[in-house]
């Protein structure tokens, strides 16, 4: 091919992109669904660095989740960040004559795909998370307080149904997330933090994978629109389980959830929203 064959369909194409590139196009909204619950219900405690006994009590929890379609492809991808501060007072079993606190702190961020057939959203994804917190038992002398830190990728579900409730349009949603790998943080059963402190930092760290720390989330809410405002209702499960060093960690969690939801559109003080644009909402 000669040069100049070569410079005429390069004038060509360049033709062909400004022509499609003038070519308007139908602009999209990624609004984004803001909710914050508070949840209240039992913890079961189980944590052998502590205690050999099993605690139950009262936990309770505020959290945060936020949904938006990613830009490069609104319709099939979907973002999701999450965060959650949870605390519980529990005491020991049968006698209830000691006390264990617990106090945590989780953040996490995932994407996922989504199909749509119908009224039904179905979501697979992956997601990473980290895990902080303690548990505390106020009549131990040497060993009060247990350390918990993570670090995990898992997988991630869901599914959604639309419909309606009393003319009020109603969004049911099933999500479970499970980490498949990372690490964690565990001293030897009988290590004093003291020791860890005066340089002892071996074996600290342990890679987790399901056969050593298990976690499920399940959360299943119903999602209401009263005008502008969305109420939440839902429950949440979390079963976790951990096992390194001689120590064996249990935690199941019931909680009713209450919360309120919204959907936004992010705005620079440059641009006003399009009236004609195709809006994606990530989860109604």
């Amino acid at each position: 091919m000669t040069m100049k064959k070569i410079c005429s369909l390069l004038a060509a194409l360049s033709v062909v992109f400004a022509a499609c590139a003038a070519e308007p196009g139908v602009a999209v909204e990624r609004p984004v669904t803001s909710v914050y619950a508070l949840e209240v219900g039992s913890a079961h405690l189980a944590q052998t660095y502590l205690s050999p006994l099993r605690y139950s009590g009262v936990a309770l929890a505020l959290s945060y989740e936020r949904m938006q379609a990613m830009r490069f492809d609104p319709e099939r991808w979907v973002m999701r960040l999450s965060g959650r501060l949870d605390g519980a007072h529990t005491h020991n079993n049968p006698a209830r004559n000691a006390s264990m606190w617990d106090l945590g702190l989780n953040v996490g961020w995932g994407m996922s795909r989504r199909w749509r057939t119908g009224a039904w959203s179905f979501y697979a994804g992956g997601y990473t998370a980290l895990e902080g917190g303690l548990l505390y038992v106020p009549r131990n002398s040497n060993n009060p307080v247990a350390a918990k830190a993570s670090w995990t990728i898992g997988a991630t579900a869901a599914v959604a149904r639309h419909t309606s409730l009393w003319g009020k349009r109603l969004t049911l949603r099933y999500l479970a997330e499970m980490p498949l790998t990372g690490i964690f943080f565990s001293p030897e059963y009988g290590e004093l933090y003291y020791e860890i402190y005066l340089g002892n930092h071996s074996g600290l760290v342990r890679g987790a994978w399901p056969g050593n720390f298990f976690r499920l989330n399940n959360l299943l809410t119903a999602d209401i629109a009263l005008g502008r405002t969305i109420l939440r209702l839902g429950y949440r499960c979390n079963v976790s389980s951990t096992k390194t060093h001689d120590i064996v960690s249990r935690h199941i969690e019931h909680m009713a959830v209450v919360g309120i939801a919204s959907e936004w559109i992010s705005l620079s003080p440059s641009r006003k929203p399009d009236t004609k644009a195709e809006y994606i909402s990530a989860l109604y």
